[in-house]
């Protein structure tokens, strides 16, 4: 029997994109080393990212901008990320969905055999590896970004509000990455 693995990187960030990743195995496999990806540091999973494409059936990453995100909120940005990222899934695939939310606004989500589960990105393996393959794909994103507008340290906190990122905010105003509704939430800005 196949399985599926779906998570996503980047929903709580004042800048850049969220990524969807799903991913497909046999429900027998093992990657040694395979865990949430927020517990793992860069190098490991950059190499399980590797590991991930080589040996899974078929994957797919999607890339939903800020001006998605902007414009149609955050949950439904990345419902459309969760969709294109399913459009690769078909037969009976079992799917396993990190979080407890899972729903399309054409109900096209009930076509599919899933299971939602809180925190599955670290008791889930397949899912743990949809979280590697979507981590890894929006931190390359923002360490480009990085290059552009240095002097947010988007390399450093990957548009995360940390306290040194609304600080830079508030001293540079926003760039054209950063979620402008976002901002307007958790930073004093006029945008």
């Amino acid at each position: 029997m196949q399985i599926c693995g779906v998570d996503e990187a980047g929903r709580g960030p004042l800048a850049g994109p969220v990524v969807v990743a799903s991913v497909i195995f046999n429900d027998d496999f093992f990657i040694e080393g395979v865990r949430d990806s927020k517990k793992l540091i860069s190098k490991k999973r950059e190499e399980l990212f590797q590991i991930i494409i080589e040996k899974c059936i078929s994957h797919k990453i999607s890339i939903i901008d800020h001006h998605i995100i902007d414009k149609v909120n955050i949950l439904k940005a990345t419902m459309l990320g969760m969709k294109d990222a399913l459009s690769m899934v078909n037969g009976n695939i079992k799917i396993f969905i990190d979080g407890n939310y899972f729903k399309f606004d054409d109900d096209s989500h009930l076509k599919y055999n899933y299971d939602t589960i809180i925190k599955g990105d670290d008791l889930i393996p397949v899912i743990s590896c949809a979280s590697i393959l979507a981590k890894v794909t929006r931190d390359k994103i923002m360490n480009e970004y990085d290059k552009i507008y240095h002097q947010y340290k988007l390399g450093k906190n990957k548009g995360y509000p940390t306290k040194d990122h609304i600080e830079l905010i508030r001293k540079y105003g926003i760039c054209p990455i950063h979620r402008k509704t976002f901002c307007e939430k958790f930073v004093n800005t006029n945008v």
